[in-house]
């Protein structure tokens, strides 16, 4: 929220935060009705807080879970193998563990563009194709989705359009047979199974029952959907490659193997840990119905997305989390985009919401937190 944001320490000044909050917009969602005491303990009973109102207001409700989904009775479907799939990963993750041979020999510019290409790869998922484009969780002009979409391509993770909807169904049947990375099936499966094998036939039936008109109308989506190809070739593996060859002089085999491979393959597993980790490990302070849990760790390596307890209960909060810019760098980077202009409306949950959600379904352990 504007006035209370912190980045590992650091504090906004004061003059900044003025222009910040008078230049930005925040959504405040929810409302508690009433509030009970019992010993001394304050409980809040009930929180009206309409998702499908909201939802409204984002032009979409399918990120919501669908309680009325049940598995089909009787034996699962076999497993099919994807043995180009299985190939490709493995030689990926080869030349990742090459990649990390080589930086004793990498110039320290190398490593620094490496580690910028990571930041920027990261950011075209979580603040792209995850928060503006799966959950419609805050708005964003023609610049910012031109410049996340080319984020977006050097991340290499399907293009938007894909992953919006492979997410989307992910969250409306979370950890059943229409999930694509069901965490049920195993921390295996869910990390890098579910892109092993062929898909199951719920979550290919479900997947095309999705309303996906919202990204269909965006042009800049269905842009990168169309070209998708060429623009992973020359974002993903050949711009992170030639620069430090052509700039710097680095060799390029390191050139390739480190800021191409090596930052391709620790990008891929740091958005995988919010699948598999994240669903399996951690407390659960929002919802101790649900697999999805607060994992710090994976917060810190894919940049504010491992709070996923708060974000499965409050999937339309544009900061995945109710703590700001702690351990968040995603929610650090939309804050300024807004501050620049760039993006607006964003999505936010009333602290009282979620002090109720707590109370009624957490599993207590924000009393300690």
């Amino acid at each position: 929220m504007p006035g209370s944001h912190r980045l590992q320490g650091l504090v906004l000044p004061a003059q900044l935060l003025h222009e910040f909050s008078s230049t930005c917009t925040t959504t405040t969602v929810g409302t508690v009705t009433s509030r009970v005491t019992r010993n001394g303990d304050a409980v809040m009973e009930k929180d009206l807080l309409n998702h499908e109102d909201l939802a409204g207001d984002r032009g979409m409700i399918d990120d919501l879970f669908d309680e009325t989904y049940h598995e089909k009775e009787g034996p699962k479907p076999p497993v099919r193998y994807v043995w180009r799939n299985i190939i490709l990963m493995s030689l990926l993750h080869l030349g990742g563990i090459l990649g990390l041979m080589l930086i004793p020999y990498a110039k320290i510019q190398t490593l620094a563009w490496a580690a910028l290409c990571f930041l920027v790869s990261a950011v075209g998922i979580t603040a792209g194709s995850h928060r503006l484009w799966s959950h419609r969780s805050y708005k964003a002009t023609l610049p910012l989705r031109i410049f996340l979409t080319f984020a977006n391509s050097m991340a290499f993770q399907n293009d938007i359009y894909e992953w919006v909807r492979d997410h989307r169904v992910h969250h409306k049947f979370s950890e059943t047979d229409a999930d694509p990375h069901n965490a049920k099936r195993g921390f295996f499966f869910s990390h890098i199974g579910w892109l092993l094998v062929r898909k199951h036939p719920d979550v290919i039936e479900k997947g095309q029952k999705l309303d996906l008109s919202d990204i269909r109308a965006d042009k800049v989506v269905m842009f990168q959907r169309r070209y998708y190809k060429p623009s992973i070739v020359l974002l993903c593996f050949t711009v992170p490659t030639v620069v430090p060859w052509y700039f710097w002089e680095e060799s390029l085999i390191i050139s390739f193997f480190i800021p191409a491979i090596l930052r391709y393959v620790l990008g891929l597993n740091a958005t995988w840990l919010v699948n598999s980790a994240a669903h399996m490990f951690g407390n659960r302070p929002y919802d101790q119905n649900i697999n999805p849990r607060e994992n710090t760790l994976v917060s810190l390596g894919a940049l504010g997305e491992g709070f996923h307890n708060y974000h499965h209960t409050f999937p339309y909060d544009y900061s995945t989390s109710e703590f700001g810019w702690h351990f968040n760098l995603t929610t650090a980077f939309i804050d300024l985009m807004c501050l620049l202009g760039l993006a607006s409306d964003r999505k936010k949950v009333s602290k009282e919401v979620i002090l109720a959600r707590k109370m009624r379904t957490g599993d207590g352990s924000h009393k300690s937190g």
